[in-house]
């Protein structure tokens, strides 16, 4: 049986690596990625939690997230499609929407 402190302490590396990400990077596509690792970190922390006290509402809250990742991913990856086809670019300080 593995303890509840081991799977905190990796979903702490993985939203920390997320937040790095975020931070750091400078391509859209990178960020969208770190974005997606952070709900990940969040995720495994309800499931351990709700293993742990053998209740099921931490597990169906993963489940509304995980719908709203895969949404939230259908529609990112289609703004950065159009916002490369008009820019010609990913990177976040060339890309400005708001001139022409």
């Amino acid at each position: 049986m593995v303890p509840l402190s081991l799977y905190l302490v990796l979903s702490a590396i993985l939203f920390a690596c997320g937040v790095t990400g975020f931070l750091i990077k400078r391509n859209i596509i990178t960020i969208f990625m770190s974005i997606e690792l952070m709900l990940n970190g969040v995720n495994l922390s309800f499931v351990a939690f709700a293993a742990k006290w053998q209740n099921l509402s931490g597990q169906v809250f993963v489940f509304f997230v995980m719908v709203v990742a895969a949404a939230e991913a259908a529609v990112g990856l289609a703004i950065i499609i159009a916002v490369f086809r008009t820019r010609g670019t990913l990177n976040i300080d060339q890309v400005n929407l708001l001139k022409l």
